[in-house]
């Protein structure tokens, strides 16, 4: 098993539905992230402001995350090009859950 992790622009969302969905990734948790780079001050303030980023989170087995990184490696279409789609993989020791949970 293997965990994906993508982390992208909120303008890319479109995007990234349309990999998962080509992907087959059917179980996934989204959440609203601040993201923080280097940048050029913009704003009264003279501080980079933050971007309005998402991360995916899925684990899925080795072959279909090793698919949705391929797919992640070979897209095109972001809206911004200085921020690509990222994705990281890793390794998933143990994965379990409670008995209720289970079918």
């Amino acid at each position: 098993m293997k965990l994906v992790l993508l982390m992208f622009l909120e303008e890319d969302e479109k995007c990234v539905n349309r990999l998962l969905s080509e992907q087959k990734v059917q179980s996934f948790s989204r959440m609203g992230v601040e993201g923080r780079g280097p940048g050029a001050a913009a704003g009264w303030t003279g501080e980079v402001q933050p971007y309005q980023s998402q991360m995916i989170m899925s684990i899925l087995p080795a072959e279909e995350a090793h698919a949705l990184i391929q797919a992640v490696h070979s897209c095109t279409g972001v809206q911004d090009p200085r921020h690509p789609i990222r994705a990281a993989l890793l390794d998933v020791e143990q994965f379990t859950c409670c008995e209720i949970g289970k079918p």
